[in-house]
């Protein structure tokens, strides 16, 4: 056997991290998935850490290991399937990957965003994101939901640092209104009809994955952030870049309030999404329904 040094990347790495992806990388992993799924998506949803649930919703008419598509990382958190769904929510052709990629996995930007970039190859046009956060907000509770209408970058990098491709989008995307306000709309209507409670902020997104000190949180909520978070920005950033128009919804697991916070487990934070999933749910396929 070869000799793993605990220095050298993962080996199912699939490309130098610095890496900028091309056109011709998305269409070659998007063939693989157009071979077996002959229908053009309407939407691309990426659902978060213990919202794999949702896929339950779909009508699924393939299921596609992340391991069978040329350049998809490999998930490595243990709340994430690593699975290409393909059918139908809403009445709307739908890809979903249950299950995302971090990059506290040791992944690039780049190769976070790539199942983005493939499910715009495939022909979305629209990308519902989904995550799990801890809330900085003192009169918001565990369980409840956020409409994400802007986002700070904390990562220290971006997916869209690199030789850029024109096929995939121009060189300095305009990032003045990331979440489509229609959008937006739309999952407020079907917030009030279904009575569920829907919060509206700004999520910041860190690397992790240690949770955040008691300074931290302070830190994040002085600089205008509702809730934290590490993951979502890197996709929704490879969205815009391709002309896509995002929804972005964050289920409240936690407080991170600094003068009152306690200890959490992924355990918990697990419970608490799945919890909230099936509120989720019903604002995804109602705001489809409404597409």
């Amino acid at each position: 056997m070869t000799p793993y040094r605990f220095d050298d990347p993962p080996p199912h790495f699939a490309a130098p991290p610095h890496l900028a992806h091309t056109r011709a990388q998305a269409s070659a992993a998007a063939q693989v998935v157009r071979d077996r799924f002959d229908r053009v998506p309407d939407v691309a949803i990426i659902l978060g850490t213990g919202l794999g649930a949702l896929g339950c919703a779909i009508e699924t008419e393939l299921v596609i290991d992340n391991a069978d598509i040329p350049g998809f990382p490999l998930s490595t958190v243990e709340s994430h399937a690593g699975r290409l769904l393909c059918g139908t929510l809403g009445g709307k052709a739908v890809v979903a990957m249950q299950g995302r990629f971090h990059l506290y996995e040791g992944y690039s930007a780049q190769q976070v965003a790539f199942p983005v970039r493939v499910m715009r190859e495939l022909g979305a046009h629209t990308l519902v994101v989904s995550n799990a956060c801890g809330t900085l907000h003192p009169l918001w509770n565990a369980g409840e939901i956020m409409l994400i209408a802007d986002h700070i970058n904390l990562l220290g990098t971006n997916p869209l640092v690199g030789a850029n491709d024109e096929a995939l989008g121009p060189r300095f995307p305009d990032m003045s209104a990331p979440y489509d306000e229609e959008l937006r709309a739309r999952a407020r209507e079907v917030a009030l009809e279904q009575k569920i409670v829907l919060r509206e902020g700004v999520y910041v997104a860190i690397t992790g994955p240690a949770l955040e000190t008691r300074a931290e949180y302070r830190m994040l909520r002085t600089i205008g952030a509702d809730v934290v978070g590490m993951s979502t920005v890197p996709e929704v950033i490879a969205a815009v870049h391709g002309g896509m128009r995002v929804l972005g919804l964050s289920i409240i697991t936690d407080q991170c309030l600094p003068d009152a916070l306690v200890p959490v487990t992924l355990a918990e934070i697990v419970e608490v999404a799945g919890r909230a999933e099936p509120n989720l749910t019903a604002l995804v396929r109602g705001v489809l329904e409404r597409l």
